[in-house]
């Protein structure tokens, strides 16, 4: 298997939402806020459902790779219960091995609220369910060893059965990739992200607002300084202003594809690290794997939802 990704199995709900409802329900825009159930279905009960999908940031790039021809697998918490058995069937639909036996869980199928407000960016409302409680008995330790690359995503990362399935995947792995996933996960666990990308991770990707705040600057030169000190590939995306890769003392840039209508930004990072990886496996240059991140990231944009048809 050339990708195994681990990581939350989530039910996308998408909506359509304004300013307004950001403003009334105390959420910070483009970031994600995790709720208990009782909250997620009050916040759901006034909306309308735009599009319900397969989701969770690891399974959205496995599946790019997946539609770009790679043998690729996923690890998920799900519950036996109808939210995931569309989940696995969304995967497999997708020619993605679901690498996870489900059985009846005392908590249901986590599920995810995306807000798209009018200027297409996604505030993310998540009740994590069963899939916040993935432990190290649910990770196929031979897959893990089998596969070429790990990739996994910081949303995932939380103390006690989170933090320690993570840690036999890694010490399990060939080459592990991870996502610093959004600037809320970075607050929550700096101290540990810090010590992962430097110590444990081959490959990271971060955007400019998650990586500034890894390492507590407000000057994009300190990252670039950072990343060829500690001797890693660092992957980070710029919006308007492209991408970035460095490895070691090689810096690469990638200029973003203008896009005339922008619908939403859901995925967009999901299905670049997609484009990059595919070009990282498969031995094309750092650049252009970059151009394949941004080709991905460009056609996800234009679309409701985090998925390629």
């Amino acid at each position: 298997m050339k990708i195994l990704g681990i990581g939350n199995a989530i039910v996308d709900v998408i909506c359509k939402v304004d300013d307004k409802f950001i403003a009334q329900n105390s959420l910070t825009k483009s970031t994600m806020k995790l709720v208990d159930e009782y909250e997620f279905k009050n916040l759901l009960s006034s909306l309308k459902i735009e599009e319900t999908v397969s989701g969770g940031s690891v399974a959205n790039t496995i599946v790019g790779l997946s539609q770009l021809g790679n043998e690729v697998g996923f690890i998920g918490k799900i519950s036996d219960d109808d939210l995931g058995n569309k989940y696995e069937n969304g995967l497999k639909k997708e020619s993605v091995k679901f690498l996870y036996s489900k059985k009846k869980e005392s908590t249901p199928t986590g599920t995810c609220l995306i807000l798209v407000t009018p200027d297409s960016e996604r505030t993310m409302v998540t009740f994590l369910g069963t899939a916040g409680k993935i432990s190290e008995i649910d990770i196929d330790v031979s897959s893990v060893k089998k596969s070429e690359i790990l990739f996994l995503e910081g949303y995932l990362w939380d103390e006690g059965e989170p933090k320690k399935a993570f840690e036999i995947a890694i010490n399990n792995a060939r080459k592990v990739a991870m996502s610093l996933s959004d600037l809320f996960c970075v607050e929550r666990h700096k101290l540990h992200f810090i010590e992962l990308v430097k110590n444990k991770l081959d490959i990271t990707f971060a955007n400019e607002q998650e990586i500034m705040s890894l390492i507590n600057t407000k000057d994009f030169k300190q990252v670039i300084e950072f990343s060829k000190n500690i001797n890693k590939l660092i992957v980070v995306t710029r919006g308007n202003k492209g991408a970035i890769a460095i490895n070691k003392d090689e810096v690469t840039e990638c200029s973003a594809l203008k896009i005339d209508h922008i619908k939403d930004l859901t995925g967009a990072g999901d299905l670049f690290a997609s484009g990059f990886l595919h070009g990282f496996i498969n031995n094309k240059s750092t650049k252009e794997s970059l151009e394949k991140g941004a080709e991905m990231a460009s056609k996800i944009i234009q679309i409701i939802g985090a998925r390629l048809s």
